[in-house]
């Protein structure tokens, strides 16, 4: 979607929205500065140090690659990510949620200014509703493929896929890196750099082209968890 269109979804959604905002106000979550706000990709976010997982949805992963109506290729993933700071951008960020994933992120729903930023990325066609784990937005994405809106104008698959294909791959491409006694299902890398101790999951736009060296004391992961718990952070959003 462009960045105008962007802008009228914001216009036409913002009056339906007020209400919401000032529950979640009145409801004790303190306002954060857009100057503490950093954008990891299309559903996480950083907030003064906090990383936060958009509760509900589920966004093309930066690496991703969808089609237009016509076949044309086009970064979907990138798309999202800049989608997601366009909301962002449009008053104070407030999220609410206390519950913690597997990984330490908060979920949360947020808030900028009187729009609800989870349910404007999925009606806006930036991102899936995650009904694997919640029904919340089922609605949004309804609307947004009956409007063919963004990925749901053209092929997109969804990211739990793109994520599942790229892991079986990863690994299989790990099997015949590992010796016989280390065959497992560890295709995470955990590269060690300028930046600092980074690991690339197999969805990474950074993965193909990270090389591991364990004799540096780089290392192979088996889950996120078992990365951060041993001091490896995720890479930075661009």
């Amino acid at each position: 979607m462009k960045t105008n269109a962007i802008r009228h979804f914001l216009r036409s959604s913002l009056l339906l929205c007020a209400p919401v905002i000032a529950a979640c106000i009145a409801g004790g979550a303190a306002p954060l500065t857009l100057q503490a706000l950093k954008v990891t990709d299309g559903d996480t976010i950083v907030l003064n140090g906090e990383k936060i997982r958009l509760e509900g949805i589920d966004a093309p992963e930066l690496a991703q690659r969808c089609l237009t109506p016509t076949g044309k290729e086009y970064r979907c993933g990138k798309e999202a990510a800049d989608a997601l700071r366009t909301f962002l951008a449009n008053g104070p960020v407030v999220c609410r949620g206390a519950t913690l994933d597997d990984y330490g992120r908060r979920l949360g729903t947020c808030y900028s200014g009187a729009l609800n930023v989870n349910a404007a990325m999925v009606e806006s066609g930036h991102a899936f509703a995650f009904v694997r784990y919640s029904s919340s937005y089922v609605a949004e994405e309804t609307r947004a493929r009956a409007g063919k809106a963004g990925i749901f104008a053209g092929t997109a698959e969804a990211p739990w896929d793109f994520r599942a294909a790229k892991w079986q791959n990863a690994s299989a491409e790990r099997h015949v890196q590992a010796s016989a006694d280390a065959q497992k299902e560890c295709p995470i890398k955990g590269n060690i750099s300028k930046n600092g101790r980074i690991y690339h999951m197999p969805w990474s736009a950074s993965y193909a082209r990270t090389s591991i060296t364990e004799s540096t004391g780089e290392r192979w992961f088996c889950s996120e968890a078992e990365a951060i718990a041993a001091g490896w952070r995720a890479p930075r959003g661009s």
